[in-house]
């Protein structure tokens, strides 16, 4: 079944770049910013729909602020930057045109620390500033376009992690063009990791979170030519590259001197979320209870091995464990949250209730905590109070997907029917469902709304139309008959 699904996703992709070169790969014009936006859109609406993504914000939060981070020492930007999390146990990270940048759950799951996800962010950005991917579309005007369109399809869906599909695809097309590969020159390397270091120095970062990564993709690859990870293959060299880098970052840290280590704390919680709650559970399972029983005292291990348990449905287990964190740490506001999700999914609404209340009281920095407060006010019947505290996450966390859906069931409950299908067609913007979303935003504007929330309906659904229209033009334009 997931073969098959791969195998659909190649076609997918391989017919969608096919239209988009015909549309971009003119012999008179070069790749331009727009076009380069045209492009990546598409593509962004495919993988987002093929791609199995995370969503949880307590993950794609931190990753864009980390993201960020690094952008805000680079000039400005043409594009405007997103980061998003591939759930799929593999190490691999690419870009996009105009600044989409997909990091795998498998590669952040391997990092120990903020500075490694900074190195491999600021390196995948580094390709972005410079165009690499977009320069070599420009360069191929020349060069067969069913070849081409096979080999970026292949290097995508490598990267998504399509295995066989990917490869067939771009041994297939490289026949007869062995010199134009899509994958990284060392060229593009080098470029990548010098101005990569730059930003990471910029930034505040240590330079040895780069290396650090190099060496453990270095590593992945010995088990056989079966393991070699995607990453290495869409960015070469690696095993040559990291001494080049480490000269660098001692190059650095004796003009510079170090920066200082940042605060560990914002990592490890994102950390302990993205395993126990996305890793392979056995997996995690075995490796928490191990150092759980090594030492059954401390909060953090009774946490953490709480956590994996609730997601292996022993929540009454779970519940202990958390309890006992709970204990030595009566002010951990991340332990609090996760206590009350699990009273949630119990169904003990009221002790949620009072736990997350405490949260949320405490000023945690989970937006879990707003959401499962609210979703504990609608499960026994408070709506008012569950619409109040949905706002309140929404206001600042207007990408929290999942609100948008449950909020429209709240108002659809309270018959503001207007409101509710406006953010059931948000939630479905969200998900890439653009067909969905306008449908859902078409029946809102038949009902009644307040000025502010019409504005927001009608400037959404005319951002949906507009790419509508964009794409139609493209296909338009590529059937016509070529000279």
């Amino acid at each position: 079944m997931q073969r098959m699904r791969r195998m659909r996703t190649a076609v997918k992709v391989l017919v969608l770049v096919l239209v988009l070169m015909w549309s971009v790969a003119d012999p008179a014009d070069a790749i331009t910013i727009k076009e380069e936006k045209e492009l990546s859109r598409e593509f962004l609406e495919l993988l987002k729909k093929q791609l199995p993504l995370i969503e949880d914000p307590l993950i794609v939060d931190y990753v864009n602020a980390v993201g960020r981070k690094l952008l805000t020492v680079l000039p400005e930007q043409p594009f405007e930057y997103q980061f998003y999390v591939v759930q799929q146990d593999v190490y691999n990270a690419f870009a996009t045109p105009a600044g989409h940048i997909f990091l795998y759950s498998g590669l952040l799951a391997a990092m120990e620390s903020e500075e490694e996800l900074a190195g491999i962010l600021a390196h995948e950005i580094s390709h972005v500033v410079s165009r690499h991917i977009s320069e070599k579309i420009e360069r191929s005007k020349n060069v067969n376009k069913l070849m081409l369109a096979g080999m970026i399809a292949g290097i995508l869906l490598g990267a998504a992690g399509a295995g066989d599909a990917g490869s067939a695809l771009m041994m297939g097309s490289a026949a007869g063009a062995q010199t134009l590969m899509l994958a990284y020159s060392r060229a593009d390397e080098n470029e990548a990791d010098q101005l990569g270091l730059n930003t990471l120095y910029k930034a505040g970062y240590r330079g040895e979170g780069m290396v650090s990564m190099f060496e453990k993709i270095r590593s992945k690859q010995w088990f056989g030519a079966e393991e070699i990870p995607t990453y290495v293959m869409t960015h070469p060299a690696v095993e040559s590259r990291i001494g080049d880098v480490n000269r660098r970052v001692q190059n650095f840290n004796r003009k510079y001197k170090q920066p200082p280590l940042v605060d560990p704390v914002p990592f490890i919680r994102m950390h302990t979320r993205l395993l126990t709650q996305y890793g392979d559970a056995k997996v995690v399972l075995h490796q928490y209870r191990q150092a759980y029983e090594k030492d059954p005292d401390d909060p953090l291990l009774n946490y953490r091995y709480g956590l994996i348990l609730g997601r292996t449905g022993k929540r009454t287990e779970a519940i202990k464990h958390l309890n006992k964190a709970l204990a030595a740490r009566p002010l951990d506001t991340d332990i609090l949250t996760d206590l009350g999700k699990l009273y949630f999914y119990d169904g003990q609404y009221d002790q949620a209730i009072k736990l997350l209340e405490g949260a949320v009281g405490a000023g945690t920095q989970q937006p879990d905590g707003l959401y499962f407060l609210a979703r504990a006010h609608q499960e026994t019947g408070h709506l008012d109070t569950a619409l109040s505290y949905f706002e309140a996450l929404l206001e600042n966390h207007p990408d929290y997907n999942q609100a948008h859906f449950d909020i429209g069931k709240v108002y659809s409950q309270m018959r503001r029917q207007g409101d509710a299908f406006f953010h059931l067609g948000r939630f479905y913007y969200g998900k890439g469902d653009m067909k969905k979303a306008a449908f859902q935003l078409k029946k809102a504007l038949e009902f009644d709304q307040a000025p502010q929330q019409r504005k927001a309906t009608e400037a959404l659904l005319a951002k949906i139309e507009t790419a509508a229209r964009d794409s139609n033009k493209n296909k338009k334009k590529n059937n016509k008959p070529r000279q």
